[in-house]
């Protein structure tokens, strides 16, 4: 008999538009804010740009709080996740709001997505809800 398939979708979200609808109906998962990292939106040079674009990115990462951040919502989620497998669950939701679902949280979701696509062989689907992007990844441990 075949393993069920862990899929982990990943959000990026705007507070004012709600947190999003896990689809599964198993309740949401996790919920990470990401308003504590100051926000490129508010400066002139990013605000037509998002979370995709390389230089959005540089000033995230440049603020003291983002590495720790990244470090520590991965960590979690890399516990969630290897729980789940052992569990053979089959639906993870993780998800990253900020104030417009612009810039930091569609980064920190990219970030994420990169991060266990490296570390596990799994789906991945991502969803950017203020930006109207969805793709998928199926990873192969490397």
């Amino acid at each position: 008999m075949t393993k069920p398939e862990l899929t982990v979708r990943i959000h990026s979200f705007a507070y004012k538009n709600g947190i999003p609808e896990d689809p599964t109906g198993n309740g949401g998962g996790h919920v990470f804010d990401c308003r504590i990292i100051p926000n490129p939106g508010v400066l002139e040079p990013y605000k037509a740009l998002t979370g995709l674009d390389a230089s959005v990115g540089a000033y995230i990462l440049e603020q003291a709080q983002s590495k720790a951040f990244i470090q520590n919502t991965c960590a979690i989620v890399e516990q969630s996740i290897i729980r789940y497998l052992e569990r053979d669950f089959t639906s993870l939701m993780v998800s990253y709001g900020c104030t417009g679902g612009q810039h930091r949280s569609v980064f920190f979701a990219e970030t994420l997505a990169k991060h266990i696509t490296q570390k596990f062989a799994l789906k991945v689907i991502v969803v950017h809800r203020e930006q109207n992007i969805v793709y998928e990844i199926n990873s192969i441990k490397k």
